[in-house]
């Protein structure tokens, strides 16, 4: 923390203590400034500097949109450090439940319409090859690292067909909104004005109408009945002003989650296995389950689904 240290000498925060606040699945810290009931969020992005940038640009994009996103009061992009607006540590899955997630769920599905309005002109674009970019890694990491599979070349040849059947339907549905990426129940705070703040922003991409909203509602830390979740995605599709049948858009959300979940079993492995990153490992089961029950109620997926069935 020396480098720190000096660094918060020469800013306002000079007279603040520092206590650790949280990590997150990539090489970020950060760190709670606390100076009598004042605070502030100190986040060292030392280990990964070049995403400073774009955390400042999509910052700049979901304020303009009327997202509540932090405020950034010093920044030292040479060293790696920002100093952001602390809002708190409630995040929504501290407080979801059986009770009360039908409404929270709708408060951060309007946040989502927000999100959406954000300007994305040059983001990177979740195009199909990003989308296999992504999906790739479940083979890689999920069965082949983690699982110890030797898949034989039948294997193979349906899991390429099953991603390229997912990918397909994914860029179907309507595109060219801006997408969070990562927009789930420890990326959600509640603040203590009762507004929700977001986090964790900075990959942020223009991509399908549904990336965010199954980040949401399917979310690998937390899960709901289906039958609720099937009213609360439409309940946004009619928010959104789509005229779409529900059948249609049902399968857009739900081969979006094959997609993100896909996605994920591969990322939790490389977590575990290349950044020994452990903790992760306990949401594999729900993250898997999403996938095997969703590709079990289509037909272009099914076969993919008993493939995951046999080997987990």
């Amino acid at each position: 923390m020396n480098k720190t240290d000096e660094w918060l000498k020469t800013t306002l925060f000079k007279n603040y203590t520092i206590e650790t606040a949280l990590a997150d699945a990539s090489f970020r810290k950060y760190y709670r400034l606390r100076n009598g009931d004042k605070t502030a969020l100190l986040m060292d992005s030392s280990l990964e500097k070049n995403s400073l940038n774009s955390f400042l640009d999509v910052t700049c994009r979901l304020t303009g949109a009327g997202v509540c996103a932090p405020k950034i009061f010093e920044q030292n992009l040479e060293e790696g450090y920002l100093i952001l607006e602390d809002f708190g540590t409630t995040h929504y899955l501290d407080i979801l439940n059986q009770n009360n997630f039908r409404a929270f769920y709708t408060k951060a599905m309007n946040t989502i319409l927000k999100i959406q309005k954000a300007d994305v002109k040059e983001l990177p674009l979740y195009d199909k090859k990003f989308l296999h970019v992504e999906m790739d890694l479940m083979q890689e990491w999920y069965l082949e690292k983690f699982l110890h599979v030797e898949l034989n070349g039948s294997q193979k040849e349906l899991i390429a067909t099953t991603l390229d059947a997912i990918s397909d339907v994914v860029l179907e549905q309507p595109q060219d909104v801006f997408v969070h990426r990562d927009f789930h129940s420890r990326n959600i705070m509640l603040k203590n004005d009762n507004k929700i703040g977001i986090i964790d922003y900075q990959d942020a991409m223009n991509g399908a109408i549904t990336y965010d909203l199954v980040s949401l509602l399917k979310d690998c830390y937390v899960a709901y009945e289906r039958k609720e979740i099937k009213k609360l995605a439409l309940e946004f599709r009619d928010k959104k002003g789509l005229k779409v049948a529900d059948e249609i858009f049902l399968k857009w959300f739900d081969f979006m989650g094959m997609q993100r979940h896909i996605k994920v079993l591969g990322v939790f492995s490389r977590l575990h296995i290349r950044d020994k990153k452990n903790g992760y490992l306990k949401d594999m089961p729900l993250t898997l389950k999403y996938v095997i029950d969703t590709a079990d109620r289509y037909n272009e997926t099914k076969q993919f689904a008993n493939l995951l069935k046999n080997l987990k």
